[in-house]
């Protein structure tokens, strides 16, 4: 997604700004206006190579927010409008006693706009780059029709589910993770170290090489006299990717390949569907309006070519069909699903349903992300036993030739 600079006004007046990722400014200015905040300027937020690498750099050397920072604060909210605090008081107490040095400037600036007279979600809507707005519509239906206190277990939940989701996918994925990491270091001294010394001795020897000896020869001697060029193209192509990424085209492509990846990119994909589901039963139960909760909820699935596929079941609800029709003409529930949402329309339990088909998900994918480091295992033996075979055969073929002289 591309980055747009705002100035806006909230609900009460006050002037708003800042940076916000969407795919167009009319989607910045609909999530805006979904906050209860009215869009004076939209502009794309460009920066030269220089302002890039510096905006990387404050955004890795600075603490942040996280998932369970998030989670924590939640919970602790919760805790606090069910007591009876006073949202000032209590908000005042929780700036006190967080660790993170980014949350406390976050709970400072919230403290200062309630004091202002600005209302809770008005003041969390002025750090989007904390609260999704998902959380900001939440607390608004829950300002507004007194239930305040559900919106933040309604939260706590949701907030729960996408950081075990993620854990078990970066679990999972751990092991493999090092098995590269193992073989490209492994890959990388047998080239700078290794092979050199055998293509010295092979050079004193004098006879001719076989021709994937001396590409290999060729490749590591480049390696290992001009190890600053590669690594500064490997920087340079990393830059050029990141930068990508968070254009429109490049993240809604990027997004697209990795659902096409082998094994993981079902696994993902199902994961995103289950985190659909689970979550637009949190938006139905906490009321917030069927359209809008379908545009929230899609946005929040993280990956925007999916996103995109599963709006297609508002733009459906708003030309008049049910969930169910519009849901099927996505290509991503199997039928069975689709029979579930179905009856959950029919019903009046929706919100059950979808829990169900998010139960249904989350099951297959706890299943895949068992099973995951089997499946891989037979992807990296081959790969690997690929470049020993290369190497092996660039290295030995020689030896193998002079055997064959000494026999003559």
């Amino acid at each position: 997604m591309a980055r747009f600079s705002y100035r806006a006004r909230s609900a009460s007046g006050e002037p708003v700004s800042g940076i916000l990722d969407g795919e167009s400014a009319g989607a910045v200015a609909s999530r805006l206006i979904d906050l209860g905040i009215t869009p004076i300027e939209i502009s794309p937020a460009t920066e030269s190579a220089a302002g890039s690498l510096r905006s990387l750099w404050r955004l890795l050397a600075r603490e942040r927010t996280t998932l369970d920072d998030l989670l924590l604060f939640s919970r602790q909210m919760h805790a606090l409008v069910r007591s009876g605090v006073p949202l000032i008081r209590g908000l005042q107490g929780l700036r006190d006693s967080t660790r993170n040095e980014a949350m406390r400037q976050v709970l400072d600036s919230i403290l200062e706009s309630l004091a202002a007279g600005q209302d809770l979600a008005g003041s969390f809507a002025r750090h989007p780059e904390v609260f999704p707005p998902m959380y900001i519509s939440l607390i608004r239906v829950g300002e507004n029709s007194g239930t305040l206190e559900k919106s933040f277990q309604f939260l706590h939940q949701y907030i729960g589910l996408e950081r075990r989701t993620r854990n078990q996918i970066k679990s999972a994925l751990r092991y493999p993770t090092i098995v590269i990491v193992a073989i490209m270091a492994a890959m990388a001294v047998l080239t700078l170290f290794v092979i050199p010394a055998f293509g010295r001795l092979y050079h004193h020897l004098g006879n001719k090489l076989p021709l994937p000896t001396r590409i290999i020869f060729a490749v590591s001697m480049f390696a290992s006299h001009y190890w600053w060029v590669i690594l500064g193209i490997a920087g340079l192509a990393a830059w050029w990717v990141w930068s990508w990424k968070r254009t429109p085209k490049g993240q809604l492509v990027w997004d697209r390949y990795k659902l096409r990846l082998p094994v993981v990119g079902g696994i993902l994909e199902r994961a995103a569907i289950g985190r659909f589901a689970r979550t637009f039963a949190i938006i139905q139960r906490a009321g917030v309006p069927l359209v809008q909760g379908i545009t929230l909820v899609a946005e929040s699935v993280g990956n925007a070519y999916l996103g995109r596929r599963l709006l297609g079941i508002r733009d459906g609800i708003e030309r008049g069909a049910s969930i169910a029709v519009t849901a099927a003409a996505t290509n991503l529930f199997p039928g069975l699903v689709l029979q579930m949402i179905q009856v959950g329309e029919e019903t009046g339990a929706l919100d059950d349903m979808l829990d169900e088909v998010g139960m249904f998900y989350e099951e297959e994918v706890d299943y895949d992300l068992a099973r995951l480091s089997s499946l891989l295992e037979p992807i990296l033996l081959g790969f690997l036993a690929v470049v020993v075979l290369i190497l092996a055969l660039g290295v030995y073929l020689p030896i193998w030739d002079l055997y064959k002289l000494a026999q003559h």
